[in-house]
């Protein structure tokens, strides 16, 4: 009896629109800085080997279950990391951009991203547990990169951010599961 009773206190303490993925509270909407709501359309672990590196999340305007719908999205998009593993140096973030970008660009669109790319990594420093990355696109000005609560930059067009989304959700997606994760969007 006492386990049911405790089980509803917590449960009344939980934000009703939140749910928890490995200790981190994930809002089912977001206000943006100009007033815009976006909605969670998934959120899941990046894991690598053993490990759980990240939680992503991806907030959209209007939410798809389809990764071409959600490119395609002329909207505001957000990708928030929150960091759960130790420590990842802003060399492995780096690499690991490189290897999305590579691995989801055709090396003619990639050959005429490359300067905003380079930009883009230059923004990243090392990241810790607990630190998080969010990338805002609004169309109006592009992707506004925010690293432990500081901005970094902002990189212009829609075409980078397509670029940037298909490393989770490309053909070739960090990884399968948190692509399915971060398409979980139920309508």
């Amino acid at each position: 009896m006492r386990i049911l009773l405790m089980f509803c206190l917590l449960m009344i303490g939980l934000p009703a629109n939140a749910q928890e993925i490995a200790g981190v509270m994930v809002q089912e909407t977001i206000l943006t800085d100009d007033g815009t709501t976006l909605h969670l359309n998934g959120a899941g672990i990046r894991t690598k080997v053993f490990f759980d590196i990240y939680i992503a999340e991806l907030y959209m305007e209007n939410p798809s279950a389809s990764a071409a719908e959600v490119i395609a999205a002329e909207g505001r998009k957000r990708i928030i990391m929150h960091f759960l593993y130790k420590e990842v140096t802003k060399d492995k973030l780096v690499d690991a951009w490189n290897e999305g970008f590579k691995g989801n660009t055709g090396s003619e669109d990639l050959a005429g991203l490359q300067e905003r790319i380079d930009r883009f990594n230059a923004l990243f420093e090392d990241v810790k547990k607990n630190d998080v990355i969010v990338l805002d696109f609004a169309p109006s000005s592009g992707t506004t990169v925010t690293v432990k609560g500081m901005q970094k930059g902002e990189i212009p067009g829609k075409d980078f951010n397509d670029a940037l989304l298909r490393i989770w959700l490309g053909d070739e997606p960090v990884t399968k599961s948190l692509k399915e994760q971060l398409l979980s969007y139920k309508k």
